[in-house]
C-alpha cells in the first residue's frame, strides 16, 4: 500500500474513502500541503529568466484577450439586432477566451490576465510585490495593444462605436456601476482562489475539473449580469486598453475610475473572505 504523499501525488480516489455527509466538519487533520507565502519582495527574481517570460506571457494573453473580446463587441455593434451574437455571444467571447487563455498560460505565470486578479492573489501573498507590479504593467500594455489592432482594422467604425470602452448606462448611477463592478469582480476573484486551492486540489483531484473552466465559467456569468449596466469591467487592463485608445473623455475617462475602483475594492474583498473566513490562514498554527 502506497504511503500517505504517495497516494495524494497520484490523486487516487479512495484515499478518502465514504465521502462525508452533507453539513459535517472538515476533518481535523490535513491532507494536503499549504504553499507556503510569497516574500513580499524577492530581489532573486530579478535575475531569472522565468520572472520575465511570465510577464511577457501575461501582455500577449491580455493582448489576446482585448483582441476576441472587443472584436466581438465591433462585430456586434456592426450587424445589431439577431444578425448579431448578442449579449450571450459577447460573454461567451469574454468567458471562452478567458478559459482558453489561463489554460495557456497558468503553468507559465498563474494566468492572472487581470491586474484585479494579480491584486488578489498579492493581498493574499500568493506573488511578490514586484511580480504583482510587473504583471500590472505587462497586462495593461497588452490590454492597449488589443485595443489597437482592433481599432486599425475598423477605425471609423471603431470610433464611431464607442471602441468597446467601459461606462455606466443610461438610467443607472456612478453606484450603481461601482457596485456592480465590485460584486462582480468578487464573484471572479473568489472563484480563482477556490479553483487553485491546494485543499480543493487535493482533496478532489479525482475530479477531471480544470481550473480554467469555473473562473472562465464566472466571467460568463458576470458578464451577462452586468453588461446592460456597465459593459462589464471587472478588470481594469481591459478596461484602460479600451479606454486609452478610444480616449474620448465623455464615453472612456468621466467613469473610468469606476473600473479601477470596483475590481480592486472586488479583490480586496474576496481575498479576505477567503483567507480569513475560508481558510483562517492567520489563526493556522501549522504552516508549511
Amino acid at each position: 500500500m502506497a504511503d500517505k504523499a504517495d497516494d495524494v501525488a497520484m490523486g487516487a480516489a479512495n484515499k478518502y474513502g465514504e465521502r462525508a455527509p452533507l453539513g459535517a466538519s472538515a476533518p481535523l487533520e490535513k491532507d494536503y500541503i499549504e504553499p507556503g507565502f510569497s516574500p513580499f519582495i524577492d530581489r532573486k527574481e530579478f535575475r531569472l529568466w522565468s520572472f520575465w517570460r511570465a510577464g511577457i506571457a501575461e501582455f500577449f494573453a491580455t493582448f489576446l484577450f482585448l483582441y476576441i473580446a472587443l472584436n466581438t463587441v465591433m462585430g456586434q455593434d456592426r450587424l445589431g439586432g439577431c444578425n448579431g451574437v448578442g449579449i450571450q455571444g459577447i460573454a461567451w467571447a469574454f468567458g471562452g477566451m478567458i478559459f482558453v487563455l489561463v489554460y495557456c498560460t497558468a503553468g507559465i505565470s498563474g494566468g492572472h490576465i487581470n491586474p484585479a486578479v494579480t491584486f488578489g492573489l498579492f493581498l493574499a501573498r500568493k506573488v511578490s510585490l514586484p511580480r504583482a507590479v510587473f504583471y500590472i504593467i505587462c497586462q495593461c500594455l497588452g490590454a492597449i495593444c488589443g485595443a489597437g489592432v482592433v481599432k486599425g482594422f475598423q477605425p471609423g467604425f471603431y470610433e464611431a462605436n464607442g471602441g468597446g470602452a467601459n461606462q455606466v448606462a443610461h438610467g443607472y448611477s456612478k453606484g450603481d456601476g461601482l457596485g456592480a463592478e465590485i460584486v462582480g469582480t468578487f464573484v471572479l476573484v473568489y472563484t480563482v482562489f477556490s479553483a487553485t486551492d491546494a485543499k480543493r486540489s487535493a482533496r478532489d483531484s479525482h475530479v477531471p475539473v480544470l481550473a480554467p473552466l469555473p473562473i472562465g465559467f464566472a466571467v460568463y456569468l458576470v458578464h451577462l449580469a452586468t453588461i446592460p449596466i456597465t459593459g462589464t469591467g471587472i478588470n481594469p487592463a481591459r478596461s484602460l486598453g479600451a479606454a486609452v485608445i478610444f480616449n474620448r473623455h465623455h464615453n472612456a475617462w468621466s467613469d473610468h475610475w469606476i473600473f479601477w475602483v470596483g475590481p480592486l475594492l472586488g479583490a480586496t474583498l474576496a481575498a479576505m473572505y477567503h483567507m480569513l473566513v475560508i481558510r483562517a490562514m492567520p489563526f493556522s498554527k501549522t504552516r508549511v
